[in-house]
């Protein structure tokens, strides 16, 4: 690893210390009930798998014992189209059920009583395993993981009771996370269970006394209308500033992708910027804070909400609400509506895509304006809870990862932070 030898510990090569294998080969046809599996798109950017989220394949002929996830495993993407996503993993900690990982991931298991798995699963998450691995690489950039360049990593070794104590440290900023990660499922199911209670089901204050008749997309309350996307504000589909001109790049402005929007509600960073003479480049792209921003292109369906002003890439269409009061159901309607929008971009083309007149011109079910008034009442406070725990949650992840460098080169204790005082 890059630097260790200034860390102040010593050192050993990660094939002194583990084993690895690359993972399963299984294709579309091998779906159903059977052993769940970890793919590249499990990654994203946690720390351990999301197991409800995953998929399952049937093993017969597939999964032997020895492809089976252990506690204290790590899976790193191997290979992937994104040279990003390269080199990420994932810990594996007491796994609930039977779990194995996909041919485009390796597995490491530690064979050495000198190591304390979870403690390098930290290591794994930070830019010293990127820089490590693009050194082993040989250039800026890697197209695949291999168990040679992992064989050759030189990682830290401190004491095993100093590795205990890191991980530690750092766990405590993660069941942080978690507790404010599991409080924000439990609000958003509470604006969901009433937004479906109401608009999906129909059982809405008063409803006793409506009647439902007939519409273009079956039958509605009376009073209800259908609407289309258009209706709700103004649309905006991205676009990337010319890539030949490195001063439209910086740090000012917000660029979104797919990628930033997965599994986030809110959007409170990107990986990407644009400089503010990229983004008056485009000026007419610019988006506000609370803009509803759906990916449309490869990945449809994903939907989320900006918390300042940015710009995206053409894959993403987003609605600029000429009605805030909107805003919950919308995107709780978008949200419910991905396979509607699979289905709008599937022309039989490899990669599906929505464009911007499919997506403006798309309908819905919409509610009169004092029921989404009422809803947005409700919903409102939820969704500022939410967005409040989601920059506790970014609050931790930074400190718990400029913590770790510090605790690496020996400060354990003078380099400790209370995580109950960094939130």
């Amino acid at each position: 690893m890059i630097a260790v030898a200034k860390l102040g510990w010593p050192t050993q090569r990660l094939s002194r210390l583990a084993e690895f294998r690359n993972g399963v080969n299984y294709n579309k046809n091998s779906f159903g009930n059977g052993v769940k599996v970890v793919g590249v798109s499990d990654f994203r950017d946690y720390s351990k798998p999301k197991y409800a989220e995953l998929e399952q394949i049937n093993p017969d002929g597939i999964v032997s014992e020895r492809n089976i996830l252990r506690d204290g495993d790590i899976v790193f993407v191997r290979s992937n189209g994104n040279r990003e996503l390269i080199g990420r993993s994932l810990f594996i900690e007491k796994p609930p059920e039977e779990v194995t990982h996909s041919a485009f991931t390796i597995r490491l298991r530690f064979t050495s009583p000198e190591v304390y798995p979870k403690f390098y699963a930290y290591c794994f998450r930070t830019p010293l395993i990127r820089q490590a691995l693009t050194a082993q690489g040989g250039g800026t950039n890697i197209n695949n993981l291999n168990q040679d360049i992992l064989n050759g990593l030189v990682v830290p070794l401190p004491p095993l009771p100093v590795q205990q104590r890191i991980a530690g440290i750092l766990s405590t900023y993660d069941e942080l996370i978690e507790n404010s990660q599991r409080r924000i499922n439990i609000l958003e199911s509470m604006a969901r269970v009433l937004y479906r209670e109401w608009f999906v089901h129909f059982r809405f204050p008063g409803h006793e006394s409506h009647t439902l008749i007939a519409s273009p997309l079956g039958k509605i309350p009376l009073g209800w209308e259908v609407k289309a996307i258009r209706d709700f504000g103004t649309i905006i589909t991205g676009k990337t500033p010319s890539k030949a001109n490195s001063a439209y790049f910086g740090d000012e402005v917000q660029f979104l992708k797919t990628p930033d929007m997965h599994g986030n509600m809110f959007i409170l960073g990107t990986n990407e910027c644009l400089s503010s003479s990229g983004a008056k480049s485009q000026a007419n792209k610019t988006l506000p804070a609370g803009s509803i921003c759906v990916s449309c292109i490869g990945t449809i369906g994903v939907v989320s909400i900006t918390t300042e002003e940015c710009q995206t890439n053409q894959q993403i269409n987003s609605i600029v609400l000429k009605n805030t009061a909107s805003r919950e159901f919308l995107f709780l309607r978008l949200q419910d509506s991905k396979q509607a929008l699979i289905n709008l971009g599937s022309n039989g083309a490899t990669m599906g895509n929505v464009n911007k007149g499919k997506f403006e011109a798309m309908e819905i079910v919409c509610p009169p304006s004092h029921l989404l008034s009422h809803y947005h009442e409700f919903a409102k406070p939820l969704f500022m809870q939410i967005l409040a725990l989601s920059r506790q949650i970014q609050n931790l992840r930074r400190t718990r990862d400029l913590l770790l460098p510090r605790l690496l080169s020996g400060e354990v204790l003078s380099g400790y932070t209370d995580p109950e005082n960094a939130q």
